[in-house]
């Protein structure tokens, strides 16, 4: 293949990559053909050398998923994991899986699982601890029946379905918690504890020890960022606009109303509010954010840095202005470098019932790197 067709095959965005022994696996994702927005193939799967700076694709055989739009792609243990999207036709809630270690991909559609299995969604994010995948929020459709709370599922206005003049499903936003043990194919759903994000799609997660971080996806003029401790499943906010309901006897107003109490937590310069970027462990206590989707529409560059204790933002200087992204990857490679991939570099609108909406999309495929830490000698040698 020569140079010209790779960067064709390869310019994506809403992909998902990661990486394992010093090469970066990139997955999904879609193009722009004809003015149309398309799925990619699932039946492939990219592997870049991080070292010799060379691409292979690498077929996938089996059952595979359809081609689909925002899946939430995971990698534990040598197997990539794929759970809902939709295509074409409908959302999805099935969970596929294909082992990385083996001489021939091939993918496995999850038929024998116990539990009960989300609701099919977009969007969503997942953390990966100790062999269960975490997953949280997104965008889908609910039928009355599920929609048994309105603080965890926020519909979307006139979304709604019917059958004659009965309304049975409608679409929006969850919190929800779901986990996935891949070694029993079982599916639970915690009881978590303390103040709970929004309900949320587009955002950025990730996992620094036994705590998993979200942030972003909501119509914010700031960040937020919240954690969850995936032993206890206790939320705790860590910045962003505080929001809880607490119970107080004020006379004027009758003894124990209910009242919404909104304060400000540690006040700092902090990113602007956005959905469609990523979030990156750097350090023991440091989560790195770069670009995304802001308010206005407007594709980002800006990089920032979040120090878990402390509780407090720093903006990063760094080379790479001209790299505006949204919909990107952003991996942690060498000495702790953050290696971004693909993306949309232009002004987009998000869509609730659709990927992206903008027939100018511009799909990137380059590959470029964020130095987060000093160098040691030995990397120069």
């Amino acid at each position: 293949m020569d140079g010209a067709a790779l960067v064709r095959h390869l310019r994506r965005s809403s992909h998902w990559a990661f990486t394992d022994n010093r090469t970066l696996y990139v997955w999904g994702g879609h193009q722009e053909v004809a003015g149309e927005t398309v799925a990619l193939p699932s039946d492939e799967i990219w592997l870049y050398d991080l070292d010799g700076g060379t691409w292979e694709r690498r077929e996938i055989t089996g059952e595979r998923p359809p081609d689909l739009s925002g899946p939430c792609g995971s990698y534990s243990n040598g197997t990539f994991y794929v759970f809902a999207g939709c295509d074409n036709r409908q959302y999805t809630n099935e969970m596929f899986s294909c082992v990385l270690t083996e001489q021939n991909y091939t993918w496995k559609r999850a038929t024998d699982t116990k539990g009960t299995t989300p609701s099919p969604r977009i969007n969503h994010s997942c953390w990966v601890h100790r062999d269960r995948l975490i997953y949280f929020g997104g965008y889908g459709p609910k039928t009355l029946s599920q929609n048994t709370s309105s603080a965890s599922f926020t519909v979307e206005e006139m979304t709604w379905s019917s059958i004659g003049n009965a309304l049975f499903l409608c679409w929006g936003w969850n919190n929800e918690v779901d986990v996935f043990d891949v070694n029993a194919a079982t599916w639970t759903k915690p009881e978590t504890l303390g103040q709970p994000p929004r309900p949320r799609s587009h955002h950025a997660g990730a996992v620094l020890g036994n705590r998993g971080y979200i942030c972003g996806g909501v119509d914010a003029a700031q960040l937020d960022m919240f954690c969850l401790d995936l032993e206890t499943w206790a939320w705790t906010q860590l910045y962003g606009v505080f929001t809880a309901t607490v119970t107080v006897p004020v006379p004027a107003f009758g003894a124990n109303d209910l009242f919404l109490y909104i304060s400000d937590l540690p006040h700092c310069s902090a990113p602007p509010g956005r959905s469609m970027f990523t979030i990156t462990p750097t350090s023991d206590h440091a989560l790195f954010i770069y670009g995304g989707v802001g308010a206005d529409g407007n594709t980002l560059n800006d990089a920032w840095q979040f120090h878990t204790q402390k509780r407090d933002w720093t903006k990063m200087a760094h080379p790479h202005r001209d790299k505006p992204r949204g919909c990107h990857t952003a991996c942690l490679g060498r000495d702790n470098d953050v290696v971004v991939f693909g993306g949309s570099s232009n002004t987009c609108t998000p869509d609730s019932r659709a990927v992206l909406k903008n027939p100018g999309q511009h799909h990137c495929g380059d590959l470029f790197c964020f130095q987060t830490q000093p160098y040691s000698l030995h990397r120069y040698t």
